[in-house]
């Protein structure tokens, strides 16, 4: 007699629970709400359930009709005004997009390659954010500033761009199900730090710059950007972190006493 509640067999090859609520899946800027339905119903589908939708285009983008199997997961969603609001706490940010108009300032990771990575940082006990830009133009310079690494879809030339909804539910299931299986890649024994606490440490140094008059006001959104990206390759863990904001303190107190 077949019996309802037995769970089927493929959902043993998903993530944990434990894991998967430690993925969080962020949209930036989406213009349309049947998109961000559409990517509330894929991570239904594997079992994820923490989004966030950066500065949306449109006021009722939570009533979106698409979002089938998951109105409770889009009534949910946490509202950011920006993306380093909506990635403060997480430990790897791994950008989306194609690299046919773009030169990528950071690691690149083809999406069958990814699973090892997060396997790697699920296993330190990291949080990772899957984030995914407009509708129109993806995610742009500064967006990807910062990210750890970017994702890079495999795609045919004469179409590279997928619709928001479809890039999403690939990677999430290469992200549920390949991450699962994957042997962890080789990685420092302890997670990054936050990137929110790389953003707060950036801060310390720009003060640091400007206190220094080391370059004029028109260098100011160019050396934010290039800080946020050196942080970022420099895989600084919590201790090391808090080590540098301490000695950068003492650096900028010293820069801002009276000069005789």
């Amino acid at each position: 007699m077949h019996n309802r509640h037995i769970k089927p067999i493929y959902n043993r090859s998903l993530l944990p629970p434990d894991q998967r609520d430690r993925l969080d899946v962020v949209l930036v800027s989406p213009r349309n709400p049947l998109n961000i339905g559409a990517v509330a119903r894929g991570m239904a589908n594997f079992g994820f359930v923490r989004l966030r939708v950066v500065a949306p285009f449109a006021e009722h983008w939570r009533e979106a009709r698409s979002a089938v199997g998951a109105p409770e997961l889009l009534a949910n969603a946490a509202e950011c005004a920006t993306l380093a609001e909506a990635v403060a706490a997480c430990t790897l940010v791994v950008g989306t997009g194609t690299l046919t108009y773009r030169k990528a300032e950071q690691p690149v990771v083809p999406l069958p390659e990814l699973a090892p990575l997060l396997a790697a940082e699920f296993a330190r006990g990291g949080r990772v954010a899957l984030v995914f830009g407009p509708e129109k133009h993806g995610l742009t310079r500064d967006d990807l500033s910062y990210c750890n690494v970017l994702v890079e879809i495999p795609t045919d030339v004469r179409q590279p761009s997928m619709n928001l909804g479809q890039a999403a539910a690939v990677c999430l299931y290469e992200v549920a199900v390949r991450s699962a299986q994957a042997e962890p890649a080789a990685q420092p024994a302890s997670s990054t730090a936050p990137s929110g606490s790389l953003d707060r440490l950036a801060e310390l140094i720009e003060q640091i710059m400007s206190a220094a008059e080391y370059s004029p006001a028109s260098m100011q959104a160019a050396n934010r950007h290039d800080l946020r990206l050196l942080l970022r390759r420099l895989h600084l863990d919590a201790h090391d972190t808090r080590r540098a904001m301490g000695f950068f303190r003492r650096v900028l107190r010293r820069l801002m006493r009276p000069r005789p």
